[in-house]
Protein backbone atom coordinates (compact mmCIF):
# COMPACT_ATOMS: atom_id res chain seq x y z
CA UNK A 1 0.00 0.00 0.00
CA UNK A 2 0.97 3.62 -1.09
CA UNK A 3 2.58 5.31 2.36
CA UNK A 4 -0.37 8.32 2.08
CA UNK A 5 -1.16 9.79 5.13
CA UNK A 6 -4.76 8.37 6.95
CA UNK A 7 -7.03 10.28 9.38
CA UNK A 8 -7.99 7.87 12.57
CA UNK A 9 -11.46 7.28 10.65
CA UNK A 10 -10.33 6.20 8.09
CA UNK A 11 -7.63 3.80 10.05
CA UNK A 12 -10.44 2.41 11.66
CA UNK A 13 -12.62 1.88 8.13
CA UNK A 14 -9.66 -0.05 6.59
CA UNK A 15 -8.67 -2.11 9.35
CA UNK A 16 -12.71 -3.36 9.73
CA UNK A 17 -12.46 -3.78 6.13
CA UNK A 18 -9.18 -5.84 4.25
CA UNK A 19 -7.58 -6.13 7.81
CA UNK A 20 -4.15 -4.88 6.29
CA UNK A 21 -1.60 -3.73 8.56
CA UNK A 22 -1.57 -0.18 9.00
CA UNK A 23 0.65 0.61 11.64
CA UNK A 24 3.40 1.96 8.98
CA UNK A 25 1.12 4.05 7.78
CA UNK A 26 1.76 8.08 9.79
CA UNK A 27 -0.72 9.69 10.87
CA UNK A 28 -1.44 13.07 9.97
CA UNK A 29 0.24 16.09 12.14
CA UNK A 30 -2.13 19.00 11.32
CA UNK A 31 -1.82 22.65 11.87
CA UNK A 32 -3.96 23.26 15.03
CA UNK A 33 -2.47 26.83 15.37
CA UNK A 34 -5.64 28.42 14.02
CA UNK A 35 -8.45 25.80 15.81
CA UNK A 36 -10.33 27.80 18.79
CA UNK A 37 -10.53 25.39 21.33
CA UNK A 38 -12.06 27.13 24.29
CA UNK A 39 -14.54 30.39 24.26
CA UNK A 40 -15.18 32.25 26.85
CA UNK A 41 -19.25 31.05 26.88
CA UNK A 42 -20.59 29.92 30.63
CA UNK A 43 -22.06 26.83 30.80
CA UNK A 44 -26.16 27.11 31.07
CA UNK A 45 -26.70 26.70 34.97
CA UNK A 46 -25.43 25.94 38.08
CA UNK A 47 -27.31 23.02 38.02
CA UNK A 48 -26.13 21.70 34.99
CA UNK A 49 -22.69 22.74 36.28
CA UNK A 50 -22.54 20.89 38.98
CA UNK A 51 -24.26 17.54 37.03
CA UNK A 52 -21.49 17.58 34.77
CA UNK A 53 -19.02 17.64 37.87
CA UNK A 54 -20.49 14.95 39.81
CA UNK A 55 -20.67 12.61 36.63
CA UNK A 56 -16.69 13.30 36.29
CA UNK A 57 -15.57 13.43 39.74
CA UNK A 58 -17.31 9.96 40.57
CA UNK A 59 -15.81 8.38 37.30
CA UNK A 60 -12.12 9.59 38.32
CA UNK A 61 -12.34 9.14 42.33
CA UNK A 62 -13.90 5.30 41.67
CA UNK A 63 -11.78 3.93 39.03
CA UNK A 64 -10.98 0.68 40.37
CA UNK A 65 -14.93 0.13 40.31
CA UNK A 66 -15.21 0.24 36.85
CA UNK A 67 -12.14 0.96 34.99
CA UNK A 68 -8.94 -1.44 34.89
CA UNK A 69 -4.76 -0.85 35.45
CA UNK A 70 -4.32 -1.70 32.10
CA UNK A 71 -6.93 0.51 30.43
CA UNK A 72 -6.15 4.11 29.75
CA UNK A 73 -9.20 6.68 29.91
CA UNK A 74 -10.30 10.50 29.93
CA UNK A 75 -13.44 11.74 31.02
CA UNK A 76 -14.48 15.63 31.08
CA UNK A 77 -17.28 18.18 30.24
CA UNK A 78 -17.55 20.91 28.17
CA UNK A 79 -14.15 19.90 25.75
CA UNK A 80 -14.68 19.88 22.44
CA UNK A 81 -14.99 17.23 20.00
CA UNK A 82 -12.73 17.45 16.91
CA UNK A 83 -13.16 14.89 14.18
CA UNK A 84 -10.69 16.94 11.83
CA UNK A 85 -9.44 20.26 11.55
CA UNK A 86 -12.02 21.46 8.77
CA UNK A 87 -14.97 20.80 11.07
CA UNK A 88 -15.70 23.20 13.91
CA UNK A 89 -15.89 21.07 17.06
CA UNK A 90 -18.99 19.23 18.98
CA UNK A 91 -18.90 20.08 23.08
CA UNK A 92 -21.01 17.57 25.07
CA UNK A 93 -22.00 18.45 28.25
CA UNK A 94 -19.98 15.08 29.49
CA UNK A 95 -17.93 12.26 27.53
CA UNK A 96 -16.25 9.09 28.32
CA UNK A 97 -13.60 7.75 25.99
CA UNK A 98 -11.16 4.51 26.72
CA UNK A 99 -8.32 2.57 25.60
CA UNK A 100 -6.37 5.54 24.46
CA UNK A 101 -3.17 6.25 23.71
CA UNK A 102 -2.61 8.30 26.80
CA UNK A 103 0.90 8.09 28.23
CA UNK A 104 1.63 9.19 31.99
CA UNK A 105 3.34 12.75 31.03
CA UNK A 106 0.69 13.08 28.61
CA UNK A 107 0.78 17.04 27.26
CA UNK A 108 -2.83 18.32 27.77
CA UNK A 109 -1.25 22.15 27.70
CA UNK A 110 -0.24 21.15 23.83
CA UNK A 111 -3.40 18.77 23.19
CA UNK A 112 -6.07 21.19 24.92
CA UNK A 113 -9.18 19.73 23.31
CA UNK A 114 -10.44 16.24 22.20
CA UNK A 115 -8.81 15.79 18.62
CA UNK A 116 -9.38 12.19 17.07
CA UNK A 117 -6.26 12.44 14.79
CA UNK A 118 -4.56 12.24 18.39
CA UNK A 119 -6.51 9.92 20.20
CA UNK A 120 -7.50 7.45 17.21
CA UNK A 121 -11.25 7.75 17.88
CA UNK A 122 -14.24 9.32 18.99
CA UNK A 123 -15.56 8.85 22.50
CA UNK A 124 -17.90 5.76 23.52
CA UNK A 125 -20.81 8.23 25.72
CA UNK A 126 -21.78 11.24 25.20
CA UNK A 127 -24.14 13.13 27.71
CA UNK A 128 -26.14 15.95 27.24
CA UNK A 129 -28.15 17.90 29.59
CA UNK A 130 -30.87 19.45 28.94
CA UNK A 131 -31.38 23.10 29.79
CA UNK A 132 -33.77 24.47 27.04
CA UNK A 133 -35.88 23.46 24.04
CA UNK A 134 -33.10 24.75 22.16
CA UNK A 135 -30.90 22.89 22.72
CA UNK A 136 -31.28 20.70 19.41
CA UNK A 137 -30.62 17.09 21.60
CA UNK A 138 -33.32 14.94 20.02
CA UNK A 139 -31.96 16.34 16.16
CA UNK A 140 -29.38 18.28 15.67
CA UNK A 141 -26.51 17.10 18.30
CA UNK A 142 -27.98 13.37 17.77
CA UNK A 143 -27.55 13.66 14.23
CA UNK A 144 -23.71 15.12 14.73
CA UNK A 145 -22.91 12.15 17.23
CA UNK A 146 -24.13 9.42 14.72
CA UNK A 147 -22.10 11.44 12.03
CA UNK A 148 -19.16 10.76 14.69
CA UNK A 149 -19.91 7.30 15.41
CA UNK A 150 -20.42 7.52 19.27
CA UNK A 151 -21.43 4.57 20.10
CA UNK A 152 -23.85 5.99 23.02
CA UNK A 153 -25.21 9.14 23.73
CA UNK A 154 -27.36 9.64 27.05
CA UNK A 155 -30.05 12.51 27.46
CA UNK A 156 -30.78 13.98 30.53
CA UNK A 157 -34.11 16.25 31.00
CA UNK A 158 -33.84 17.22 34.42
CA UNK A 159 -36.59 19.53 34.15
CA UNK A 160 -38.54 17.30 31.86
CA UNK A 161 -39.03 20.14 29.03
CA UNK A 162 -38.58 17.13 26.26
CA UNK A 163 -42.35 15.90 27.32
CA UNK A 164 -40.36 12.20 27.49
CA UNK A 165 -38.58 10.42 30.25
CA UNK A 166 -35.91 12.14 31.92
CA UNK A 167 -33.11 9.68 30.97
CA UNK A 168 -33.03 8.36 28.31
CA UNK A 169 -29.77 6.20 26.66
CA UNK A 170 -29.21 5.40 22.92
CA UNK A 171 -27.22 3.06 21.15
CA UNK A 172 -25.90 3.43 17.45
CA UNK A 173 -27.28 0.61 15.04
CA UNK A 174 -26.40 0.96 11.22
CA UNK A 175 -25.94 4.49 11.41
CA UNK A 176 -28.86 5.86 14.17
CA UNK A 177 -29.40 5.92 17.35
CA UNK A 178 -31.93 3.37 19.09
CA UNK A 179 -33.18 4.05 22.72
CA UNK A 180 -30.86 1.30 24.56
CA UNK A 181 -32.55 -1.79 26.43
CA UNK A 182 -31.13 -0.66 29.96
CA UNK A 183 -28.56 1.53 31.27
CA UNK A 184 -25.65 -0.49 31.49
CA UNK A 185 -22.86 0.00 29.12
CA UNK A 186 -20.59 -3.25 28.86
CA UNK A 187 -17.85 -1.60 26.57
CA UNK A 188 -17.12 0.67 29.26
CA UNK A 189 -17.76 -1.03 32.47
CA UNK A 190 -20.39 1.64 33.47
CA UNK A 191 -24.38 2.13 34.19
CA UNK A 192 -26.51 5.09 34.60
CA UNK A 193 -29.02 5.55 36.83
CA UNK A 194 -30.99 8.52 38.26
CA UNK A 195 -30.44 9.24 42.11
CA UNK A 196 -32.49 11.43 44.40
CA UNK A 197 -30.46 13.39 46.74
CA UNK A 198 -27.41 16.30 47.69
CA UNK A 199 -24.87 17.16 46.12
CA UNK A 200 -22.84 20.55 46.78
CA UNK A 201 -25.63 21.84 48.60
CA UNK A 202 -28.47 20.77 46.02
CA UNK A 203 -30.84 18.18 46.97
CA UNK A 204 -32.79 17.36 43.43
CA UNK A 205 -32.49 14.70 40.75
CA UNK A 206 -29.12 14.10 39.44
CA UNK A 207 -27.79 10.87 36.89
CA UNK A 208 -24.86 8.72 38.13
CA UNK A 209 -22.62 6.41 37.36
CA UNK A 210 -23.12 2.91 38.78
CA UNK A 211 -21.83 -0.65 38.59
CA UNK A 212 -23.76 -3.22 36.70
CA UNK A 213 -26.08 -3.98 40.03
CA UNK A 214 -26.98 -0.27 40.20
CA UNK A 215 -24.78 1.13 43.04
CA UNK A 216 -24.28 4.52 42.39
CA UNK A 217 -20.44 5.45 42.68
CA UNK A 218 -19.83 7.79 45.44
CA UNK A 219 -18.14 11.15 45.87
CA UNK A 220 -15.53 11.73 47.58
CA UNK A 221 -17.51 13.14 50.26
CA UNK A 222 -19.62 10.35 50.12
CA UNK A 223 -16.63 7.92 50.53
CA UNK A 224 -15.41 10.00 53.21
CA UNK A 225 -18.84 9.48 55.56
CA UNK A 226 -19.07 6.12 54.45
CA UNK A 227 -15.54 5.17 55.98
CA UNK A 228 -16.26 7.57 59.06
CA UNK A 229 -19.59 5.65 59.54
CA UNK A 230 -17.70 2.30 59.26
CA UNK A 231 -15.22 3.55 61.47
CA UNK A 232 -18.04 4.48 64.24
CA UNK A 233 -19.55 1.11 63.64
CA UNK A 234 -16.48 -0.90 64.31
CA UNK A 235 -15.32 1.61 67.50
CA UNK A 236 -19.21 0.88 69.22
CA UNK A 237 -19.12 -2.63 68.54
CA UNK A 238 -15.32 -2.66 70.47
CA UNK A 239 -16.99 -0.52 73.32
CA UNK A 240 -19.87 -2.53 73.58
CA UNK A 241 -17.69 -5.71 73.58
CA UNK A 242 -15.73 -4.54 76.19
CA UNK A 243 -18.54 -3.18 78.06
CA UNK A 244 -19.81 -6.90 78.08
CA UNK A 245 -16.55 -8.50 79.05
CA UNK A 246 -16.84 -5.75 82.15
CA UNK A 247 -19.70 -7.02 83.55
CA UNK A 248 -19.15 -10.52 82.99
CA UNK A 249 -15.74 -10.26 85.09
CA UNK A 250 -17.83 -8.32 87.78
CA UNK A 251 -20.75 -11.30 87.62
CA UNK A 252 -17.76 -13.72 88.17
CA UNK A 253 -16.10 -12.04 90.98
CA UNK A 254 -19.44 -11.93 93.10
CA UNK A 255 -19.63 -15.53 92.36
CA UNK A 256 -16.18 -15.53 94.10
CA UNK A 257 -14.19 -16.68 90.63
CA UNK A 258 -11.51 -14.86 89.59
CA UNK A 259 -11.89 -13.92 85.86
CA UNK A 260 -8.00 -13.71 85.43
CA UNK A 261 -7.77 -17.44 86.05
Amino acid sequence: MENTLISPLERQALNTTNGEALEDIPIPEPDISDLVTEDDEPVDNVFSAKQQRLLIETLYSNVALWNPPERTFIADSNVGLFSSTKEPPIVPDAFVSVDIPLEANFDFEKVRAYFAWVFGKMPEIVVEIVSNRKGGEMVRKMQDYARLHIPYYAVFDPFSLLRGDRLTLYVLHGGKYQVHGDFWIEEVGVGLRLWEGEYEGMTTTWIRWSDDRGNIFPTGKEKSEQEKARAEQEKARADHAEERAHRLAAQLRALGINPEH
